[in-house]
């Protein structure tokens, strides 16, 4: 249950989809001068060194944030993304991959509040140690989806709720729809963003149908595939579902997603999706 590490992943293509949006979300939280708070259930390290044993094993950032890098007909999105992980790498060269707990914190401004939760002991240690010196952050060693119900709804009454799981267990996907559920009830306008792999379509197809059956209102879903659905040959695809989405970010999105399906997607064969699981006010259709 406790094997996953992120290393081995950081800054391919579902990365890019995640961050990309998480970025949008938060800079949206940011135009209002009121603090927020972000909390991350899956935090992870922070921070992954792409010349590290883990990275190279697969090279996975290969056909993600190293095809993006130093282009210049980037979608502005996509842009401001590269530029923000330029931040975290000197000179020219792509050495390190922020995780969402770094992205999130760089965004942030002095009185916004971070509470990051990992399990993992490994994970936990380097997660602490990189970011225990920042008086904004809050670490938790324990299961974020359980133990961040506490924090909701926070005492700012805004922020952003990122829950990202492995997905080990097929027991997962139920559980991420029970615990937004909770959080929703507890914390309604909030904005919640759940990531997922597509590895079995049908699982996906699950996880749409249970969330529009929780009665929870205004879901976007935007998903990026870089090969066609193929049962048990790994990840093809990976999603965002968002709760409350910023307005803005549909737009941006219908400019990024059809640029990086063509330029990460394995032989023309990229695609994407943007479905609106629940519209505000409006009873999901049966």
């Amino acid at each position: 249950m406790l094997s996953y590490r992120h290393a081995f992943h950081a800054g391919n293509f579902a990365d890019v989809l995640k961050h990309l949006v998480l970025a949008h979300c938060i800079e949206h939280l940011k135009k209002k001068d009121k603090p927020f708070c972000y909390i991350d259930t899956h935090a992870g390290a922070g921070m992954y060194a792409l010349d590290s044993e883990w990275a190279l094993k697969n090279r996975e950032f290969d056909s993600g944030i190293a095809k993006l890098w130093r282009r210049d007909d980037l979608p502005a999105g996509v842009r401001r993304y590269v530029e923000l992980i330029g931040q975290f790498n000197q000179g020219k060269a792509l050495l390190h991959y922020p995780g969402s707990p770094s992205i999130a914190a760089s965004l942030m401004r002095k009185d916004d509040k971070l509470f990051l939760y990992d399990l993992h002991s490994t994970e936990f240690k380097f997660l602490h140690e990189l970011v225990k010196k920042d008086r904004r952050i809050r670490t938790f060693h324990a299961d974020g989806l359980t133990e961040s119900l506490g924090l909701l709804p926070p005492k700012e009454r805004r922020g952003l709720v990122l829950i990202d799981p492995s997905y080990e267990l097929s027991n997962d996907y139920r559980l991420v729809v029970e615990t937004l559920k909770k959080m929703h009830r507890r914390f309604a306008t909030g904005i919640y963003v759940l990531w997922y792999p597509v590895v079995e379509r049908q699982r996906i197809l699950r996880l749409e149908r249970a969330l529009q059956d929780s009665g929870i209102a205004d879901m976007t879903l935007f998903e990026l595939a870089v090969a066609p659905d193929s049962k048990g040959h790994g990840m093809t695809a990976s999603g965002m579902i968002v709760i409350n989405p910023p307005w803005t970010l549909a737009s941006e999105m219908r400019l990024a997603l059809p640029w990086l399906a063509e330029l990460l997607g394995a032989e023309g064969q990229g695609g994407h999706r943007i479905v609106s699981l629940a519209q505000e006010g409006v009873e999901p259709a049966p």
